[in-house]
């Protein structure tokens, strides 16, 4: 029985401003064993973590994040709407959260954002980032742009792959497989145990998402996912 991986969701994000380096580090304390994060572009093709396409809730600018420089998103505040204490927090860069894990053992899960903008090259230049800290084996990278994920696979048949998904879709290891995904990125509510079993003999994982209440967390353990994906780690770290 291998390890069941315990992923902060965008860092700790229920005790920090999300996807701050003061989140991911703040996971680690409280004993993640992966992090979750999403990963755009600025408009000079920095890859940034960040969740919206827009910087209006967590960065205070209303303008799309494509249409930025690195050097004047770094000048933003990502933290201030969390609390004053996270004033001085900034968008990470990919590189930032590589340098943190990269002396640990600590499993990346990269949600590429690219469906509602579409950077041109995205997938690509994650793959050469991850390969240049030589962490392509503890990295997992998810997306809802399920064509992303297979030219992911395309580019980089070693690094996993992980399908984002919203409702109950059918026999979803059979579509993992077709498309040579390694795991199903499901929403909570969509994972049964007899599904984990049969997902898993055909060699596929399930990650669900987001899961913060410690007796859905004990439902899933039992039901055998290999991750939780969760902005409470600490929680998940007491039940395991």
């Amino acid at each position: 029985m291998t390890k069941l991986i315990n992923y902060a969701h965008r860092g700790a994000s229920g005790y920090c401003p999300e996807n701050t380096m003061a989140a991911f580090s703040k996971a680690l304390e409280l004993g993640a064993t992966g992090i979750e994060t999403d990963v755009q572009m600025t408009k000079d093709g920095r890859l940034v973590l960040i969740h919206d396409e827009k910087l209006t809730r967590t960065a205070g600018l209303d303008a799309y994040l494509a249409s930025i420089d690195y050097s004047d998103l770094k000048k933003l505040d990502a933290g201030g709407w969390h609390s004053p204490e996270f004033a001085k927090e900034t968008v990470p860069s990919l590189e930032e959260l590589l340098e943190l894990v990269k002396q640990t053992d600590t499993i990346l899960n990269l949600e590429l954002k690219n469906g509602l903008v579409q950077y041109q090259g995205l997938e690509q230049k994650v793959i050469e980032t991850v390969r240049e800290y030589n962490l392509s084996d503890r990295v997992i990278i998810s997306s809802f742009n399920h064509y992303s994920l297979v030219e992911c696979k395309r580019l980089a048949p070693e690094i996993k792959t992980g399908i984002l998904y919203m409702e109950g879709l059918y026999e979803p290891w059979r579509y993992a497989q077709s498309i040579g995904a390694n795991a199903l990125h499901a929403p909570r509510y969509a994972v049964l145990p007899e599904w984990v079993a049969e997902a898993s003999r055909n060699g596929i994982d399930y990650n669900p998402f987001t899961v913060n209440e410690p007796e859905e967390m004990k439902r899933l353990i039992g039901a055998g996912v290999a991750g939780i994906i969760t902005d409470f780690p600490d929680r998940l770290n007491a039940l395991l």
